[in-house]
């Protein structure tokens, strides 16, 4: 559980680094905590995460050594998921994931896109390049999904890119 709880800081933590208050702790679920300082544009996503209490997520940037990208200049966009969809995730896949940090690198920055896409941006798009090399597909005829994933917290600024929050992980192919 506490496994689980350090990989949806990570991608909580990501979407949540540039609101001027801690709007996601509320959509985030499983306890997650905001707090209301510093939680700014001049935030790094990483940072953002880590200060709002995400200990999942960012156990789970840690493990997969991505804190120095996070924390970088950017610009990002993350497509991350809530504790609730971490913990859709069959049983032991948190843990194993975090014992592989190969895969859980991939499987962190298949939610992430070079650039700053806005969700103004995002609904134009059929799909979208991640840095792992593979793409997300993007569906914007019923709200926007990525991959199926609903987002459910759009442009959440960061000082170096933005966050949309997500309800289910997205798993690359092999």
């Amino acid at each position: 559980m506490k496994h689980r709880n350090l990989l949806t800081t990570i991608a909580l933590g990501t979407i949540l680094a540039a609101t001027a208050t801690p709007v996601l702790a509320d959509s985030c679920g499983d306890g997650a905590k905001a707090t209301h300082a510093s939680a700014t544009a001049t935030t790094t996503i990483f940072k953002t995460a880590e200060q709002a209490g995400f200990t999942t997520l960012v156990a789970a940037v840690k493990a997969a050594g991505l804190e120095d990208v996070l924390n970088g200049k950017g610009p990002f966009t993350v497509f991350a998921p809530t504790d609730e969809a971490f913990a859709k995730l069959p049983a032991g896949t948190v843990e194993s994931l975090l014992k592989d940090p190969a895969a859980l690198k991939s499987i962190l920055l298949y939610h992430v896109v070079s650039g700053e896409v806005m969700a103004a941006d995002v609904v134009k798009l059929s799909e979208a390049a991640t840095v792992n090399g593979q793409k997300v597909a993007i569906d914007a005829t019923s709200g926007v999904r990525v991959n199926g994933a609903s987002v459910i917290k759009a442009d959440v600024k960061a000082s170096n890119g933005v966050i949309h929050v997500i309800d289910t992980v997205l798993l690359p192919k092999n």
